[in-house]
């Protein structure tokens, strides 16, 4: 064991977005990028992937050109550089076509990215082998990903098998995804040996978030036991809900007698002030300070690191928006720690009647979306279970791939009672190809493809985004953002613990009809689409009205707040003044938290007025639609 060597990764990129969910614009990360060469320590770096590219659309920025400009110091140096994906969902939060799918590893390659890490939330070796398939195609080394979960049924045999099986069907690397960072040490100690008694010549990679204080340990067992990579991050930004350290990691490895390579300790010092610099300039505004601690309460719920920073933001809202409820009956409010433990609790509580979904992107964010509406529910009266997200539905009846666990029996009697139906194909058979669509409005619009087609795919993959980009509406909407941040201040620059969501600070951007999301960020532009990409028409307020009928008329209240859509598929018909509508029909839905929550008329009768424009914020008790 003594003196075998061990090769560093640094996660640039989700040093970042664990962090603040953002990323340093092109011209930061190129004018950093020699000096992370420089300290000599790193084999690989990790570049681009997850988030990334929506982040760039949103600042303005052409993300294929950041990829092969941040990429090619690193291509020079002989440094390998790496991505993130999720394999059905690529790089986004919902499931791709096949044919975008593949283009997108070719691309990535030929702007300079080596290795694609590939995982799937809920562990799905389909979902995850299309991948290793596809990235082998478009010449990437493919990394096979574990998404560790620790439960009774996410047993260290359980992925030893997985791994075994992500080998034999062609996975060139496997990666330890430590999410969490709740991987106790010895029982990934077993897993690694497992998985290098059967496969010794495979090279295993071990990527942990530093949040519940597991990782040091986690990382010396995982060294012992054959792990040739450790991810690391470094300050200003390691520790927290980030990473563990490079320099404390490199101290406990040299002193165990592992070969590591020495750090040029003045690169680093270049490193760790430009990375400052960044959060000075802007990116600070952007990063709650609560994400820089450590919290052993993420043990129990298993939430992962990378979400923290949208979950404190989720807390702030609706903490808000229960404790307005809560003062109009004269009910004694919520602190945001009684809100935290009550969804800590209940994460803990309904986690095993969902199947036990590995608690990664996009599924850690379904389960704990969930949580926090039915703690907000019970606190009302209402019972559990009240309002299931559409994307929620499709994680528990297969769409996205099979769960690990059994689903409770309540849950499949809650799926029998909404009309669902349970899917076991292969999860990329409801998804067909697409590309050709986005080829005849690339022509129809006189867009240049871009080299290697880089330009086509990023419509394929983020069409709100990219159209939005193209437009300049979402540089016009971030950089509106951003100066009334500076003056607001808050974030990290004011070592304050002040939120900061975009919630609420471009509402009076005009003209204005539309939010997105990415990872947790609000963004408002001004264009609208559909959720397969096609444009919506935004039909002014008052078309929506009709003169009001003479007699009582029922209002459809929202039950939380979020962005009003009455639609969130082109082939939906939307509802309008005049329709007939019947007690559980469908009046539309509100955007919360990245899922849709279908909302249902509870009376019959006709609509004689829509009260809202799609795509515009609305608040819990907002009156939607009314109904005579």
């Amino acid at each position: 064991m003594s003196g075998r060597k061990i090769k560093f990764s640094l996660v640039y990129r989700d040093m970042w977005q664990s962090s603040g969910k953002y990323v340093p614009r092109v011209d930061q990360l190129v004018k950093v990028a020699p000096h992370i060469i420089d300290m000599g320590c790193f084999a690989r770096v990790e570049t681009n992937g997850g988030g990334f590219e929506q982040i760039n659309l949103l600042f303005g920025e052409n993300p294929n050109k950041s990829v092969r400009e941040w990429t090619k110091p690193f291509n020079d140096a002989g440094i390998q550089t790496h991505m993130l994906e999720r394999a059905l969902n690529g790089i986004r939060m919902n499931p791709v076509p096949a044919d975008v799918r593949k283009l997108m590893f070719k691309v990535k390659k030929k702007q300079g990215t080596d290795i694609t890490r590939s995982f799937c939330g809920l562990n799905d070796p389909r979902n995850i082998l299309d991948s290793v398939k596809y990235a082998k195609e478009g010449g990437m080394i493919a990394q096979a990903t574990l998404s560790l979960t620790y439960s009774k049924v996410h047993t260290a045999e359980s992925f030893v098998q997985l791994a075994d099986e992500l080998i034999k069907g062609g996975a060139d690397e496997i990666c330890l995804k430590d999410m969490a960072g709740i991987a106790r040490p010895a029982w990934l100690g077993k897993i690694v040996k497992g998985i290098k008694e059967l496969h010794p010549e495979i090279p295993l990679e071990y990527h942990s978030h530093s949040g519940p204080g597991f990782a040091m340990a986690t990382i010396l067992e995982v060294c012992r036991a054959g792990v040739e990579y450790i991810d690391v991050a470094m300050e200003p930004l390691s520790w927290g809900t980030g990473h563990i350290d490079l320099l404390a990691v490199h101290a406990m490895l040299e002193d165990d007698g592992f070969d590591v390579p020495a750090i040029n300790m003045d690169a680093y010092m270049k490193v760790r002030s430009l990375t400052q610099e960044f959060i000075d300039d802007f990116l600070g505004f952007y990063i709650d300070p609560k994400n820089r601690y450590m919290n052993s309460m993420l043990i129990g719920p298993g939430l992962p690191g990378g979400m923290m920073g949208s979950l404190m933001s989720d807390l702030e809202n609706n903490l808000a928006s229960l404790n307005k409820w809560m003062v109009k009956r004269n009910k004694p409010q919520l602190t945001q720690d009684d809100l935290l433990i009550k969804l800590f609790n209940e994460v803990e509580y309904i986690w095993p009647m969902l199947g036990y979904p590995p608690l990664v992107t996009p599924y850690s964010q379904y389960v704990k979306n969930l949580a926090l509406m039915n703690v907000m529910q019970i606190e009302k009266g209402e019972a559990r279970w009240s309002m299931i997200a559409d994307n929620i539905w499709d994680m528990l009846v297969g769409n996205g791939g099979r769960l690990p666990g059994e689903l409770h029996p309540e849950i499949k009697k809650l799926a029998k009672e909404a009309g669902k139906e349970f899917f076991t194909g292969r999860p990329q058979d409801l998804y067909p190809d697409a590309l050709d669509t986005f080829r005849k409005e690339m022509n129809e619009k006189g867009w240049d493809f871009g080299q290697d087609d880089e330009e086509l795919f990023e419509l394929a993959m983020h069409p709100q985004e990219y159209r939005a980009f193209k437009s300049g509406a979402a540089k016009k909407a971030f950089e509106e953002d951003l100066a009334k941040r500076r003056i607001e201040g808050g974030g990290i620059n004011e070592g304050t613990a002040k939120p900061t969501s975009t919630e609420g600070t471009v509402a009076d951007l005009k003209p204005s009809t539309m939010f997105i999301d990415v990872e947790g960020e609000r963004f408002k532009v001004t264009v609208e689409y559909g959720s397969n990409g096609s444009a919506i028409e935004v039909k002014p307020a008052a078309t929506l009205a009709a003169p009001l009928a003479q007699g009582p008329v029922k209002n459809i209240l929202a039950p939380l707040e979020g962005k009003f859509y009455l639609t969130k598929e082109s082939s939906e018909t939307p509802l309008k003044v005049g329709d007939s509508i019947k007690v559980g029909d469908l009046i539309g839905y509100v955007e919360a938290m990245k899922t849709f929550n279908a909302i249902r008329s509870d009376v019959a009768g006709t609509v004689v007025e829509i009260c809202h424009t799609t795509g515009v914020e609305i608040e819990e008790d907002d009156v939607l639609v009314k109904i005579k």
